[in-house]
């Protein structure tokens, strides 16, 4: 399971869903405590600002954070859970999580996983630039850009509650799932 929340809920959400992995998405300089739990080899740490266009003096987020993003939860044996989280748990941090749902699941459809993230986080408002990164990557054709689109900028909201998304367990699959 995937577990989104912000840098303030960090602690308690790790200590909650038991994860031994972990995605930060923040900008450079921010301090984040790794949660003992997460040993620093189960811990990825991409630092870009929530931003979906250059702006001079910030760093967007880029292809080679994509593929970090990527190469990370592709070797992840979905054993234990994994937690991401940003800032605020809205825009990177859902926009990461959906990225790792449709890369576990390569067959699966687009509308269905942002429809489920929707479900699961009203304020989710997945960073587009991340998402339009991913999509050409993993050769999905628009389908992700265009399912984040169907379902809008979430709830108006300072930080997002912490939720959850399944995915199959590791162990079922010979290859990338077949959903």
């Amino acid at each position: 399971m995937i577990t989104v929340c912000s840098l303030a809920r960090l602690q308690e959400t790790v200590e909650r869903t038991g994860a031994r992995k972990m995605i930060t998405l923040i900008n450079a300089g921010t301090r984040v405590d790794r949660p003992a739990a997460i040993s620093a080899g189960d811990h990825l740490f991409l630092a870009f600002n929530d931003i979906t266009a250059p702006a001079e003096g910030l760093t967007p987020p880029g292809e080679d954070h994509v593929r970090e993003l990527l190469a990370f939860v592709g070797d992840w044996d979905r054993a234990t859970p994994l937690v991401i989280h940003c800032f605020a748990g809205i825009s990177r941090s859902t926009a990461a999580a959906f990225i790792t749902t449709c890369a576990l699941a390569p067959k699966a459809n687009e509308m269905t996983l942002a429809s489920s993230l929707r479900r699961a986080s009203p304020s989710a408002t997945p960073n587009a630039r991340l998402v339009a990164l991913a999509d050409t990557l993993l050769k999905r054709e628009g389908r992700m850009v265009e399912a984040v689109r169907s379902i809008g900028r979430g709830a108006d909201a300072f930080e997002g509650t912490p939720f959850t998304l399944s995915v199959a367990p590791a162990a079922s699959r010979t290859g990338p799932e077949r959903a």
